[in-house]
């Protein structure tokens, strides 16, 4: 007869503690449930779990029920056929995002990190990009890459589409904005409404795609004519589907909150009201999340940086912290603002505003004549900022402007000490060996119609290096605090090359007679020593964007493996939890802490760290591809009226099919194609970033000056295609325009075969 297993007591559950502060009826922890399963050794049921684990109230069974979907989604688990569960088999089922290729194949990015997984077309018909499914490993393709099979769907991201609509045969179908989404969505002509064709629209999916069917939808909403002002932002939220508007939940928790601090919160703090602390921002910012004071000790000098303390009023499992745990940040559009908080925090109770009492988490620190912070400490206060600064105005003080030194001569000591104490940690910076690529960053001016008017670069000053030094000692002091408390948090962490990349890079530095120090695993500190190498080379820029793009890219996680290129052996993000999902979880981590609280009665959990920390570097990621596509949408728009146009510009990318170039003082990017360059033929050096011709040997080597005419812009591929300047006389022809004043597609090929272009570009109009 078999033998009866055990049940699992739930007081056994490591976790136990942590649960009953978070639930008044808890139920065991996923770990615990997790642990069972593993004993076992079998898939289970629900009711066997619910009996393994010896819970039998009704309503503990429903919150085990949504415990066990939760896991499941989350990856953690599956159910076979059977509708039994089992653990994920990390060998055989990898767990991970959809990330769509404009091609139609796909690959799957694994949640705990590793070699991306290949997806076939076949494979792509059930899944859209973003979406998180379990895939089976199934071999190599013939790249040998590894290849996976979709076993299940856990989560649907995309459940609408923006895009154009187009109507056949009685059939409308939206074609994707993104070009991530290959897939059109099929709008049966009772879903169509009033929407007309060629409209901007969004459209809602109703049935997600099979194996066998597409995706089908009906229009939700009608965005408007193709190139209203606005409208690049308008199709950038909703293709990324950024959150823009806030649930009633959320509506209703803020309804009672008032401009003022409540004299209640103020209680139990360290006042700091007294003290001349000041925000340094942009002239443009609304929100204000840090300020700083600085004075000098015996042995150094004492430096305060004061965090908006948001998690006062964004608690844990509340509407308000849901919302912003699912949009993970803010987003900056050139001509607005998605906030991660409502206003009334972002802008009110949770910006430093001049003159006006708030709460705040600080951070104080001793650091001596060589930088080195020697003691640091936490806790909260409440404050008041003595001034509202902007960078070029501090900057002006410092060299100074006899005006602003007057205006604000209360202060200026205080601003003089800031600056003492940023160009020693400058020097300790330039000693640690962090990291500086010299990189332009640009803004769009708009005009009254909201028209680009515009493109300037954004200029650094002395101000936004002090700032931001402050900024890194109060980060990198939150991460050493957190370490040295043992307490679980997320942590900002960026890992070294990898050794594919280290290996053509060196490839190519050996071709100019360079090399980079530290062997097989270099530092920061070897980047730093060859930048400084190189400073003043006519091809710095060329060998600078090598640099940059050897190196991987930041993300958050809850294992510290260091910084690389601030050459930080522990960092994280503390300073922002105004427009940061991360800086607040740090917040809460850091309280927690000193409270005495233990890892075991942290509100998360370590897996839940992790998860958030992915979550949180998915929505970054997201938000950076959005603010991209509207920019180059602007950009394109741009450029329309500059069609025939001759400019000057530096070479940024060098691909098989053409070069990218960025023109001076512009700043817009646009491709020489490879059949533009039709004087001979060129083969592409991926390690040595060049094409060269085969006949002439002339190169067009990345960070190479050339000069281009703008040959056409095409708005709804946010691509704009440059001939050869040299090609201009010939190229007049080309670039003529049409009676709708758009200039003509393929111009280079219109003077020859005219009629086999028109055919070409009909086709074009249908994509079906």
């Amino acid at each position: 007869m078999a033998r009866k297993s055990k049940r699992r007591s739930p007081a056994k559950d490591p976790h136990h503690a942590r649960e009953a502060r978070k639930y008044d009826n808890p139920i065991p922890s996923r770990e615990f449930i997790m642990e069972t399963l593993t004993e076992k050794g079998v898939p289970m049921d629900f009711p066997g779990i619910a009996d393994q684990l010896g819970i039998g109230d009704e309503e503990q069974l429903e919150a085990l029920r949504r415990r066990l979907r939760a896991m499941e989604r989350d990856g953690q688990m599956v159910r076979n056929r059977k509708d039994n569960y089992c653990l994920v088999n990390k060998r055989d089922l990898i767990v991970g995002r959809v990330i769509g290729h404009p091609d139609g194949f796909g690959f799957l990015k694994p949640d705990d990190g590793g070699d991306d997984l290949y997806l076939s077309f076949k494979e792509m018909r059930s899944v859209l990009h973003d979406d998180r499914a379990v895939v089976r490993v199934t071999g190599m393709d013939r790249r040998n890459r590894l290849e996976g099979a979709v076993v299940e769907v856990l989560e649907r991201n995309t459940q609408s589409v923006v895009g154009k609509l187009y109507q056949e045969s009685g059939v409308g179908f939206v074609v994707p904005d993104s070009k991530r989404l290959s897939k059109d969505i099929v709008i049966p002509s009772s879903e169509i409404g009033e929407a007309k064709r060629g409209q901007m629209v969004v459209a809602e999916i109703l049935d997600q795609p099979t194996k066998r069917t597409p995706p089908i939808g009906r229009i939700a909403e009608i965005l408007g004519d193709h190139m209203g002002p606005g409208m690049e932002t308008d199709i950038a939220i909703r293709t990324h589907n950024i959150r823009n508007s806030w649930p009633e939940e959320v509506e209703r928790q803020i309804t009672g909150l008032t401009p003022e601090v409540a004299k209640t919160d103020k209680t139990g703090r360290v006042d700091l009201r007294k003290l001349p602390l000041v925000t340094i921002d942009g002239a443009d910012a609304r929100d204000f999340d840090d300020a700083v004071y600085c004075e000098p000790k015996p042995k150094g000098w004492r430096l305060l940086v004061c965090i908006a303390d948001v998690s006062h009023y964004v608690q844990p499992g509340t509407a308000l912290d849901q919302e912003a745990r699912a949009r993970g940040n803010s987003v900056y559009f050139p001509d607005r603002v998605i906030p991660m908080l409502p206003e009334v925090l972002s802008n009110g109770l949770c910006s430093i505003n001049p003159e006006v009492d708030r709460l705040c988490m600080t951070c104080e620190l001793y650091i001596d004549q060589q930088g080195a912070v020697k003691r640091s400490r936490f806790f909260p206060a409440v404050m008041r900022s003595h001034a509202r600064l902007i960078y070029d105005d501090v900057a002006a003080m410092l060299e100074g402007d006899s005006a602003l030194c007057n205006k604000h001569a209360e202060i200026l000591p205080h601003l003089h000490h800031l600056y003492q104490l940023y160009q020693i940690l400058q020097a300790q910076r330039a000693e640690r060996g962090a990291i500086d690529f010299d990189t332009t960053e640009t803004r769009i001016e708009f005009n009254q119609q909201k028209r680009v008017e515009r493109i300037v670069p954004v200029v650094r000053n002395d101000a936004h290096r002090l700032i931001e030094e402050c900024m890194l000692a109060a980060n990198v002091a939150a991460a050493r605090f957190l370490l040295r408390k043992k307490q679980p948090a997320l942590y900002r962490i960026h890992e070294g090359p990898a050794e594919e990349k280290l290996t053509d890079l060196k490839e190519f530095l050996g071709e100019l007679g360079l090399s980079l120090p530290g062997g097989k695993k270099p530092k920061a500190a070897d980047y730093a020593f060859l930048l400084e190498q190189i400073r003043g080379r006519p091809d710095h820029h060329l060998i600078q964007t090598v640099l940059l793009r050897s190196l991987s890219q930041a993300v958050y996680s809850s294992d510290n493996v260091g910084h690389f290129g601030l050459s930080y052996q522990a960092y994280t993000h503390f300073t922002s939890p105004i427009r940061r999902y991360p800086d607040l979880i740090v917040h809460r981590a850091l309280k927690h802490a000193i409270e005495n609280g233990s890892a075991d009665d942290f509100e998360y959990a370590k897996p839940e760290l992790q998860g958030l920390g992915e979550h949180c570097s998915s929505t970054e990621r997201k938000a950076d591809e959005a603010t991209r596509d509207a920019l180059d949408w602007l950009k394109c728009e741009y450029m329309q009226d500059k069609v025939g146009e001759t400019f000057s510009g530096i070479i940024t990318s060098v691909n098989s099919f053409g070069v990218f170039v960025e023109l001076d003082e512009i700043y817009v990017d646009g491709l020489v194609h490879i059949t533009a360059l039709d004087n001979d033929y060129y083969h592409y050096d991926p390690v040595g970033h060049r094409l060269t011709g085969e006949r002439t040997g002339k190169v067009l080597r990345l960070g190479d000056s050339i000069s281009i005419t703008v040959a056409n812009v095409n708005l709804d591929d946010r691509k704009i295609d440059f001939l050869p300047a040299q090609e201009s006389a010939s190229g007049k022809k080309r670039t003529k325009r049409n009676r709708g004043g758009e200039p003509k597609p393929k111009p280079e090929k219109a003077a020859k075969k005219p009629a086999k272009i028109k055919k070409k570009t009909r086709r074009r109009k249908k994509p079906a």
